[in-house]
Formats: structure tokens, C-alpha cells, sequence
């Protein structure tokens, strides 16, 4: 089996390409972005981000062998005495995207292609541990999920992958069609439609037109796209597709999920049953959010051939994406990690876990602002308190310009609640108050830093 090349005929494809010393290039099997990475006989991407210019660290990759490189046409003076071959492009991260999609016409994989408002790496990490029961795998691996992690994934799969998952992620319109149009899936899954990222989509359906580009993409192909029918804004828009396969927890669908009950430490007894197939598991990992991933990866798998059998041994190695519903248990406290993010309905699935924790009398959620809810921001803050009732036993802790909004609605309604106005506060009451014999929940948005307080936690009960 050969392997994957970047011919010369492929980069006069690129959108405005010029090639400067065509004659010495040779086809390559290896395309990086990071000078770090490269090595021997490669194509190095020199592309502009936040923090780094590529074209700063093209020394750095001639000193390691780079074979030939693609770089910004306005900097085409500053490099005119390479020897090597240059393309110089108008847009270097297009021009990445670019190659990205002509690697993905070699690779003789199916994409399947995930995102979502929640549950998308949880889903996507299942259906990986899953698919490698069976295929060889490649997947979004660390937060790779954007206009150039996708790019990304994809130039590291190789002809010895049969099955590429990818994440791809959003918060502004024309991400996913744009990343989309460079993956071209065979199968795509929609976790969700929630609020997160309202602030620049609008609104539930703002964020139902980015994301279902991916259907759109999958279709063009004549694809398989999964729908899941508990979702109302999903379930309106089904009827729009061909190709489909249906599953949810209610109603009619094609690969239906059945709760069948609790662990008392909360654990969930899942049965699924499709295709003729029933399977009946308790999760290794904790939350409905996990056992709507769980149905979401099992529907994919089954469509894949995987048996029973192979679906169940693969449950038994899933563990928790770092940071979402992350349980860690000590003999006087349960402490529940979900700090990687937050969004109002991944707030909810966190409390109702809470709930089903039997092992500890008390309740601690611990809640930083949301981010990215634009003018529904207060609004659905406040709106957090309807997960809550009155109980001697719970006590909700907030910190953020926008948790002091739930902290007063809580308080309207009789719910034991503080307020912290400053972070060294909350780090002191979580270090010294009396907060043993509990389930201690911690959540916010990425930019809250929330695992500060599961750290100090962490050194308390250990």
C-alpha cells in the first residue's frame, strides 16, 4: 500500500498558487504547520495565528529538512533566496485547508464527521473507542476542532485508516461550512442544538443553520446523517434529509435508548435497542448527557457492523474526557468535574447528576459565569434556578458578573446560596468551611478557570 503524496500537479490546484522552483520539488508525504514537527522531506504551512507567524520560524524548518514551503505572497521578497520550492499563496491557511481536502480525496477512509451544541468530544471519544473494536482509527485528538484543527486531523490520517472521526466545532456562522466543504463526510452526527454561542448565532436556530452544514455536506454525497429526534429544533428539521438514521430516548426512532435505572453512585443502566439488536450496559462514566452520547455512538456503531459484543467490551474502556462530568471519589467527598465549558443545558445535566448520587447527604454546586450568551445572558442565568428546590442539605456557590443574577433568583426562592465577589473568597471557603460528607459539583465557562477551585478540592480530600 502506497502512501499519501502532494504532487505538483495537486498544488497548482491551490487557489492561486505560484510555484517558484517547480523543477526541484519532489511529491510529499508529510504537510506541518509546526516548525517543531517537521521533519525530513515535508511540506511546511506558514501560517499567521494569534500568537506566532510561521514565516518566523521558515529558518527553523530549512535547518530540519523541509522540503519545500507555502507561504504568503506579500513576504515573497523576504524568502526569495530559498533554493527550495516556494508556493506562494494569498491566504496560507487557506491554502492549508486547501491541501487538507486534496489529502482527504486520496484517503480511501469514511469521515464521519461530529459536532454539536454539547457532547461532541465525549460523543466523538465513544465512537472512536467503538469503531476501534473493529476498523483501524484516526480522530480529533486535544481541541482540534476548528478551521485549521480540521485541516489538521485530516493530514494525519494515512492509507492504513479506515475510519477518521472528526470534531468540528463553531462559534461564529461559516465555520462549518467552511471546515465542511474541506472534510466532505460520509456519515455526520448532530449531538444538540442548544444556547451556547448565542451571543454570535443568534439563536437556537442561528445555531441549527451553522452546524447542520455538515448534514448539508453529507447529503451532497449521498451520505448516511444521524438524527437524534429528542432534540426539538433536530426533529423540526428532519424531513429535509434523505439517508438518515433516527434515534433518541422517546418515540419512534430507528436505534432506540431505554434508562433502565441508577448505580447508587449514580451510574447509569443503559439498554439500547436497533438494527435487531438489543445491548445492555452500565456506564463507566456519569450523567445523562453521557448516556445521550453513549445512544448517539452506539447508533453510529451499529450502522458499522460492530455486534453486541464488540459494542460492549468497547463501553468497559471509555473513560471521562478530562473535565466533562469528571468524577473524582474520596472517602468524604464525590467531587464532579465538569469545568471544560459550560452552556445553560450542560449546567442542567450536571445538577440532575448531582441529584442521583446516593453516596453523600449534602450538595455543593460550585458555578461560574457562561459565556457567549450575548442579550439572553441574565435571562437564561437567572433561569438556572428552576434546576434547584429549597434543601437543608444543598448550598449553591457562585462566582461571576452574570452568577450574581442566579444567586438573587435563588435566594427569592428560598435557596441556600453565596455569592462570591472575589476569587481568593471562594478558595478559602472551599479550603476551610465544613463542606465534608458531600457531592460537590464544579462548572463554568473555559474563561472562569473553574479547575482552580476542583484543584484546591482535590488537595483538601486527598
Amino acid at each position: 500500500m502506497g502512501k499519501i503524496k502532494i504532487t505538483i500537479e495537486d498544488l497548482f490546484n491551490i487557489s492561486g498558487a505560484v510555484i517558484y522552483n517547480p523543477d526541484a520539488y519532489k511529491p510529499v508525504g508529510m504537510v506541518e504547520i509546526d516548525s517543531r514537527k517537521v521533519k525530513k522531506g515535508c511540506l511546511f504551512v506558514a501560517i499567521k495565528g494569534e500568537k506566532f507567524d510561521g514565516h518566523d520560524f521558515i529558518s527553523d524548518a530549512l535547518k530540519k529538512g523541509v522540503a519545500s514551503v507555502i507561504i504568503d505572497s506579500r513576504k515573497l521578497k523576504k524568502f526569495s533566496f530559498l533554493e527550495i520550492p516556494i508556493i506562494a499563496v494569498d491566504d496560507t491557511i487557506k491554502a492549508y485547508g486547501e491541501i487538507a481536502k486534496i489529502w482527504r480525496d486520496k484517503l480511501s477512509a469514511k469521515i464521519i464527521a461530529i459536532t454539536g451544541s454539547n457532547g461532541k468530544t465525549t460523543a466523538k471519544e465513544m465512537i472512536a473507542a467503538m469503531l476501534a473494536e473493529k476498523f483501524n482509527v484516526v480522530s480529533t485528538q486535544a481541541n482540534n476542532n476548528n478551521h485549521i484543527g480540521v485541516p489538521l486531523t485530516i493530514l494525519s490520517a494515512d492509507k492504513k485508516c479506515q475510519v477518521l472521526i472528526l470534531e468540528q466545532g463553531t462559534n461564529h456562522f461559516g465555520e462549518i461550512p467552511y471546515s465542511a466543504k474541506i472534510s466532505r463526510p460520509d456519515f455526520s452526527l448532530i449531538t444538540n442544538i442548544g444556547d451556547s454561542h448565542v451571543e454570535y448565532l443568534k439563536d437556537r436556530q442561528g445555531v441549527y443553520k451553522e452546524k447542520s452544514a455538515l448534514f448539508n455536506e453529507t447529503q451532497k454525497r449521498g451520505g448516511i446523517v444521524f438524527l437524534n429526534l429528542d432534540d426539538p429544533v433536530i426533529r423540526a428539521n428532519a424531513g429535509k434529509y434523505k439517508n438518515t438514521i433516527t434515534y433518541g430516548f422517546k418515540g419512534k426512532v430507528d436505534v432506540k435508548g431505554n434508562v433502565l435505572g441508577f448505580t447508587e453512585d449514580g451510574r447509569t443502566k443503559i439498554q439500547i435497542v436497533g438494527k435487531g439488536k438489543k445491548i445492555n450496559v452500565i456506564l463507566p462514566v456519569y450523567g445523562e448527557s453521557n448516556a445521550k452520547n453513549f445512544l448517539a455512538a452506539s447508533t453510529v456503531a451499529l450502522e458499522m457492523g460492530l455486534t453486541p459484543k464488540q459494542i460492549v467490551t468497547a463501553a468497559a474502556k471509555i473513560k471521562p474526557v478530562h473535565g466533562r462530568l469528571e468524577v473524582k471519589k474520596y472517602k468524604r467527598a464525590f467531587i464532579i468535574d465538569d469545568t471544560y465549558n459550560a452552556s445553560p443545558s450542560s449546567v442542567e445535566s450536571a445538577v440532575e447528576l448531582v441529584k442521583k448520587v446516593k453516596t453523600f447527604k449534602n450538595r455543593i454546586i460550585v458555578l461560574g459565569d457562561i459565556f457567549e450568551l450575548g442579550r439572553k445572558s441574565v435571562t437564561l442565568h437567572k433561569g438556572l434556578a428552576k434546576l434547584f428546590r429549597p434543601n437543608g442539605n444543598l448550598v449553591v456557590l457562585t462566582i461571576g458578573n452574570m452568577m450574581k443574577y442566579l444567586h438573587k433568583e435563588l435566594r427569592l426562592n428560598n435557596i441556600k446560596s453565596i455569592h462570591f465577589h472575589l476569587r481568593e473568597a471562594l478558595s478559602l471557603y472551599l479550603k476551610y468551611e465544613e463542606i465534608e460528607d458531600s457531592v460537590i459539583l464544579v462548572k463554568g465557562s473555559r474563561g472562569m478557570k473553574m479547575e482552580e477551585f476542583v484543584n484546591i478540592l482535590e488537595k483538601r480530600f486527598e
